[in-house]
């Protein structure tokens, strides 16, 4: 594996909300660990704020027990990510939101075809990307459910 990647997957990892990445090239395995830096003293401010979304915990965790297994949602094409159904709507889903599995969580526009990316267990939203109208590349990161 070439630096050039290596340092791509830095990047991507640094503006992702993704705290471990391992990819492995034919006998290379590069492995990419952040940690959460200091966000506690924005989380009241996002909390009361408008909707926005990121780290806060909206109600997917219960204290006192243990935290549920994050499953991440990833973009399975390249395309033209929407979370809404038409201009002028309301977004599927907010940070915070309880979904089915199977809701419809966003769009990925792609050749003109409208994906419906759907959530693959039910779950608390506890992360959403801030794409919306923008290009998402396979793989990316949209949504983290707790």
């Amino acid at each position: 594996m070439d630096l050039s990647k290596i340092k791509t997957l830095i990047d991507f990892v640094g503006r992702s909300n993704v705290t471990e990445l391992t990819v492995t090239e034919k006998d290379v395995t590069v492995r990419i660990f952040r940690t959460p830096g200091p966000t506690a003293s924005l989380a009241p401010e996002r909390a009361s704020g408008s909707a926005t979304s990121g780290d806060v915990d909206y109600g997917c965790g219960v204290s006192g027990k243990p935290q549920a297994s994050i499953t991440a949602v990833k973009a399975p094409i390249f395309g033209v990510l929407h979370r809404t159904s038409a201009p002028g709507q309301g977004p599927f889903v907010k940070v915070g939101d309880m979904v089915e599995e199977g809701q419809t969580l966003f769009i990925i526009e792609a050749m003109k075809v409208f994906n419906k990316i759907a959530a693959p267990r039910a779950g608390c939203i506890r992360h959403l990307t801030e794409v919306d109208g923008g290009e998402v590349e396979t793989g990316d990161v949209l949504a983290e459910i707790a």
